[in-house]
């Protein structure tokens, strides 16, 4: 058994599109129209046939509230894995993203915490 798809909600999935792709650096797995929003999935270029974070619209009545209580108490939804937080947290800082949590050791971890423009906070964590 393995794990091949995660979600994430976001409020805009042509915006979270250009988020996760132009500014995080994935890369479009999937961009299937289903209707009214897309089947619409990202990779890792480092692992094109990993997991796929699917950028799942909002819709659904009980994902604002959720949603909302995350930010408002701090608490991002997932956790991405980079080599350096440090790096990281200075290249995405120089394309314009706000940071909710700047790069804090937790013991052998380092974490930051980023705003992704659609409604979400994420984790960055480094070993």
């Amino acid at each position: 058994m393995r794990i091949n798809l995660a979600s994430i909600h976001v409020d805009d999935q042509e915006k979270a599109l250009r988020f996760y792709t132009e500014t995080l650096g994935f890369v479009t797995k999937n961009d299937i129209p289903m209707g009214e929003h897309r089947w619409l999935t990202v990779v890792s270029p480092e692992d094109p046939d990993g997991v796929e974070l699917v950028l799942e619209p909002s819709d659904h009545p009980a994902v604002g509230p959720y949603k909302q209580a995350l930010v408002a108490d701090g608490i991002p939804f997932t956790s991405f894995a980079v080599a350096d937080v440090h790096e990281e947290h200075e290249r995405l800082k120089g394309l314009g993203v706000t940071f909710t949590q700047e790069p804090t050791a937790m013991g052998p971890v380092t974490t930051a915490v980023l705003d992704d423009t659609c409604g979400n906070l994420i984790q960055l964590a480094s070993m």
